[in-house]
């Protein structure tokens, strides 16, 4: 397959959001390449959005945001979950995408290893990548590759599939960012496959 080039990234964020779904996130990892097909984004659009970390500034945590698209974003929350964030748009606009959902499609036995102390296959397959800090545990995505160009082919990458019809996608308010004002809270920057049974919620 084709991977997704620095380009597809460089596109306005919630064009970039909608056009995630159906592409397949790939780890190379163990030996293997863990695949998932995503299917639940949500937009963080830059400075002005208050659900958006970019919002209070340019920081240590937030500088790769300001770098250029096609690089990840990973953060800790709550010293439990990592999540995945892929920076689009232009180089100094801190913009990304969170990835919150995937259909596990390959390396299913080291994704529920990843996931769980007990034997691998007791955990049903939807539950491997249904949020955004499950996908990360199951691809053993963390902090080390903050910064990562997925553009690059190694480690980690995207290959690229007819992204979805408008028809198949749906959107809503994003998840979690109480802390942000009414209007971004309400925003309907959260984009999914429309009856996909892997998404988070």
């Amino acid at each position: 397959m084709t991977i997704l080039p620095r380009e597809f990234f460089a596109q306005p964020t919630l064009t970039v959001a909608q056009n995630l779904l159906g592409q397949h996130l790939v780890r190379a990892v163990e030996g293997q390449h863990l695949r998932g097909r995503i299917v639940e984004t949500e937009a963080y659009l830059g400075p002005e959005d208050t659900a958006c970390h970019a919002s209070k500034g340019r920081t240590p945590r937030t500088e790769v945001m300001f770098g250029p698209p096609g690089r990840t974003y990973v953060y800790l929350i709550y010293g439990l979950h990592y999540m995945l964030n892929l920076v689009t748009e232009v180089e100094s606009f801190p913009a990304a995408v969170l990835i919150r959902a995937i259909e596990p499609l390959a390396g299913l036995d080291l994704m529920r290893q990843h996931r769980q102390r007990q034997p691998s296959q007791t955990m049903p397959l939807r539950q491997i990548g249904n949020g955004p800090g499950k996908l990360c545990q199951a691809l053993r995505i963390d902090k080390s590759l903050n910064g990562w160009d997925v553009t690059t082919g190694q480690t980690l990458w995207l290959e690229a599939v007819e992204p979805l019809p408008k028809m198949a996608i749906a959107s809503g308010p994003r998840l979690g960012i109480d802390y942000a004002q009414a209007a971004d809270r309400a925003a309907p920057w959260r984009f999914w496959q429309r009856d996909n049974p892997f998404i988070s919620k």
